[in-house]
Order: structure tokens, then sequence, then C-alpha cells
């Protein structure tokens, strides 16, 4: 298997992306972000598809749509009263411009399916290491405003008491996400990134109690459901996506059925 270079560099990519989901997924649950994220994923769509009728890299595009978007999404969603539906309307918005994009390129049902879903054949070594640059930025920004970031998500409200520039950590995390988004989205594909942003995370809060445990294990089952995922990938021929979504999923099902256990004991 890891005589082929497709392989080597899935398996490169996938940690990177892994990791990051990790960290990034337990700040997602915290600030309630699970459809935001989902929302990300569709605008990452619209710009791979945008970059693929400029002729540009499928991931400069999703980067350039991603960011520019997280922002407005950050402006237009600042009350709670109007986040779901700001989201709704975005997210229509450019699932109809990637649509519309793709149909410009000329490009077939396959490519799509590949934008939407992930292609592990598709990642180069130059793939993986601007995916690793930008997880590299996406990790000290994160390392810097560690602190008021955990604050601010498990304690909004004396977050702002103490004068905290929620507003402005909102965005910053926003961009960072949009940023995790782009990288993640060359396995797991455009639409199916929310999976590892939210289902490790959201599983790792039933055993672990603190934010560092939390992040440890997120990573950990995102590790092993993208590192199996690929291994059942390459020995059935089936799409990595489905193994990864359907491993997290396991986990988590299995959180929820502990949790109950607890409760009931």
């Amino acid at each position: 298997m890891f005589s082929y270079e497709f392989m080597r560099n899935a398996f490169a990519a996938g940690t990177i992306i892994a990791i990051i989901c990790g960290i990034m997924g337990v700040f997602v649950i915290a600030r309630n972000m699970s459809f935001l994220t989902h929302t990300l994923s569709e605008i990452g769509f619209s710009g791979a598809a945008f970059g693929v009728f400029a002729g540009w890299a499928p991931l400069n595009g999703m980067l350039l749509f991603t960011v520019v978007s997280s922002v407005i999404v950050g402006q237009l969603s600042a009350r709670s009263e109007r986040r779901e539906a700001a989201t709704s309307a975005i997210s229509a918005l450019f699932i109809g411009l990637g649509i519309l994009f793709l149909s410009l390129a000329n490009k077939n049902a396959s490519y799509a399916t590949s934008i939407l879903f992930g292609s592990v054949i598709g990642i180069s070594a130059s793939d993986v290491q601007q995916m690793l640059w930008l997880s590299l930025l996406v990790l000290v920004v994160i390392f810097v405003i560690y602190r008021f970031l955990k604050f601010d998500s498990f304690d909004h409200t004396g977050a702002r008491v103490k004068g905290l520039w929620t507003n402005v950590l909102s965005i910053t995390f926003l961009v960072l996400l949009a940023l995790s988004v782009s990288v993640a989205a060359q396995i797991v594909g455009s639409l199916l990134i929310f999976i590892l942003l939210t289902l490790p995370a959201a599983t790792a809060k039933y055993f672990a109690h603190t934010v560092g445990g939390m992040m440890l294990l997120a990573i950990a089952l995102a590790l092993f459901g993208v590192w199996s995922g690929l291994v059942f990938s390459y020995l059935t021929n089936y799409p990595v996506s489905f193994f990864i979504a359907a491993i997290e999923a396991i986990f988590y099902f299995i959180a929820l059925g502990w949790q109950r256990l607890q409760t009931a004991g």
C-alpha cells in the first residue's frame, strides 16, 4: 500500500487533517457552530468549483471563498436570533453558485463528485506541503489566542463581562475554521468535512473532562477514523469519506450509549 506515492501523500494529509480537526472541533462544539461548519463546507464546494472554472487549484478557490465568507457570516450571524436564517440563506446561495461554476467549467459528474466527497488519488506532494503550512498557521494562531478563545467558547457571558473582544475572537475563529475546512476537504470532500470537525469532538466530550483532554481524545478518534478509512478505501476501492463517516458515527453512538449507562447507573 505504501509503495504508492498517492497513498503516502494521503496518509500524510490525513494525519494533518485529523490533528487540525481534533483541535478545532472542540471549539466548534463548545461554540455550537456545527451548522455553521456545514455552511462553510458548502461554501468550500462553491470555491473549489470557482477555482476549476478560473483555472486555479481547487484548494486556492476554497481558501478564497471560505475565508471571505467566514467574515461575512460572522457579521450576519452576530445576533443569535438570526444566525440560522443567515447561514441557511448563504448556504443555499453558495450551493447554487458551485453548480453554476462547474457547469461553466464543463466538468463531468465524476469531477464534481471528487470535489464534494474527496479524492485520495488527487493528493500530490505539493498539496500536502500547502496543507502543512496552512495547518501550522492555524495552530500558531490557536496557540496565541488559546486562553482567550477557551474562555469565550466555554463562558461567553463571562468573557463579555471581563471585557474581552468577543466579536474579534469570533471572526478570528471563523477564519481559522475556514482554513481548516479548506485543508480537510482534500480528503473527505467539501460536503462531508463537518464530520471530522464535529463528531470526534462531540464524542470526546463524553469521556474527557478538560479542554486539553477533549482535544487529545478528539485527535486520536479523528486519526483512527482517517487512517482506517484510508486502509478500507484502498482494500475495497470504495470512497474513503464513507468509511470515515461510518467509523466516526459508530464512535459517537457508542459514546451516547456510554453516557446513558452512566446516567442510569
